[in-house]
């Protein structure tokens, strides 16, 4: 077996697990195949939060399976753990893995049967060609024995009896900003999310092995390093759900974040997605002084409705979401303030959504990521009525749109004529991300045509 390819949807979470793989797998001896070529071995890692991303994933499946018939055709990720019925037509075409801690081992048996049958070694196969030539042992005899040598559930997935980790990341090549995974798990059960029935165990990475991590990305040359996690304000707890958090551990994630931006080297520390709560006076106290995390946060309000929070489950009140953002602003200077907004919720009225809007235009917000309500199966509520009706819900996300640009351009007002620091994402054409997140147009400098890639630019921004 000699070459793979990889292909990830979904969160930051998955995409940083999906570089792990790959450098496992160069590590086994494999290359990595071009992005349009075809692959000995193609793992899908997917995602299912929305309707819209379990289709992506099977889309995806099935484009590999075209593309590649005989590879060996690797899918885990969220999608089967989640909404596993929605796979079970192709159970014999390939290897659909629960759980990800088990991969490595699946992985190692897998490359492990192909040198033994001989079927790829035995041939000077060029790197992008999808078929496997004499074969003694094909793809789908491979899948089957995989299965064979590992204990299975009923429905046939694959259950290895042990694990083994995956190794720390060395770099993350071709990219400007890294993904660093710090924390798993959320049992919030919040009562739209699919999440807490598919990463259950809730639990954080040490912190030397976070520091050795954010080094080696340093030393790999990344200029902005971006903690994340599934629930990252949960970083050192056993749960998601605060009123069992132990006090003692509630600064966990401050003290950690004060430590990785301490690293010499590093040019900027972001931190993903956290709730209204995480937001401590410690946590603003490191962020105040440590220059290099930027002044952003992401905070996910979903609804500015009461009675709308209530139903989702929420750990927050519109009055102590409110009151984050105050604090915030008062401990930073000119904070981004980013968040998501989940329209149409089961029992959203006109009145409920006017309320987002009031809400979102008293935070100011400087991003809103607007999401269409998807009902999950197996959430409840999937079965809250009642429904929005989808026209509505077009209309009402175009408003908020509408809403979103108007409140992007009046914070970026703010900068104009200001100087920003910003690392270079791409040089085709040139723009890169500031630190408090916005996209900055590059084009205009007099070194556009030999910025490079990763590369921090102090600027004047000027529109």
């Amino acid at each position: 077996m000699k070459t793979f390819s990889i292909h990830t949807l979904g969160c930051k979470v998955n995409q940083y697990e999906s570089r792990q793989l790959r450098q496992y797998l160069e590590q086994a001896g494999l290359v990595a195949s071009s992005p349009d070529g075809c692959a000995d071995m193609v793992v899908v890692n997917t995602c299912c939060v929305t309707h819209i991303a379990s289709a992506k994933s099977r889309q995806s499946i099935r484009r590999a399976l075209g593309k590649n018939p005989d590879a060996v055709l690797i899918v885990t990720g969220c999608l089967p753990i989640g909404q596993g019925q929605e796979l079970s037509d192709l159970d014999e075409k390939c290897l659909i893995v629960k759980d990800k801690d088990h991969l490595p081992v699946l992985l190692k048996r897998i490359l492990a049967r192909h040198n033994q049958s001989g079927s790829l070694n035995a041939t000077n196969k060029p790197p992008n060609c999808c078929k496997i030539k004499d074969k003694t042992e094909n793809s789908r005899q491979i899948v089957a024995a995989s299965r064979q040598a590992v204990p299975l559930g009923n429905d046939k997935t694959a259950h290895p009896a042990q694990s083994e980790t995956l190794p720390l990341l060395n770099s993350y090549d071709g990219q400007s900003r890294a993904f660093l995974k710090v924390q798993d798990g959320c049992d919030a059960y919040c009562t739209y999310c699919i999440i807490p029935k598919i990463r259950t165990k809730v639990c954080s990475k040490d912190v030397k092995n976070i520091l050795l991590e954010a080094q080696n990305l340093i030393e790999a040359g990344h200029q902005e390093i971006v903690l994340t996690g599934i629930f990252l304000g949960a970083y050192g707890q056993s749960t998601s759900r605060r009123k069992h958090w132990d006090p003692a551990l509630r600064d966990s994630l401050a003290e950690m974040a004060a430590h990785v931006a301490e690293l010499p080297g590093l040019g900027r520390l972001r931190l993903s997605s956290l709730e209204p709560a995480d937001v401590t006076d410690r946590l603003l106290e490191v962020f105040q002084t440590h220059s290099n995390i930027a002044p952003h946060l992401h905070l996910p309000l979903q609804s500015g409705s009461a009675k709308i929070l209530k139903k989702m489950a929420r750990q927050y009140t519109i009055d102590q979401f409110l009151d984050v953002i105050s604090r915030v602003r008062a401990a930073l200077d000119r904070p981004a303030i980013t968040t998501d907004i989940i329209v149409g919720f089961p029992g959203e009225t006109e009145d409920d959504f006017q309320q987002t809007l009031d809400v979102c235009r008293q935070a100011e917000f400087s991003k809103i990521h607007v999401f269409s309500f998807s009902p999950r199966k197996n959430t409840p509520a999937a079965e809250f009525e009642p429904k929005v009706p989808v026209l509505v819900i077009r209309q009402r996300s175009s408003r908020l749109h509408a809403l979103d640009q108007t409140l992007q351009d009046e914070f970026r007002r703010k900068f104009i004529g200001q100087p920003v620091e910003v690392i270079v994402e791409s040089t085709r054409p040139p723009k890169g991300r500031c630190e408090r997140y916005f996209m900055v147009d590059l084009s205009g400098l007099p070194n556009a045509g030999t910025l490079q890639k990763g590369q921090r630019v102090r600027m004047i921004l000027n529109k």
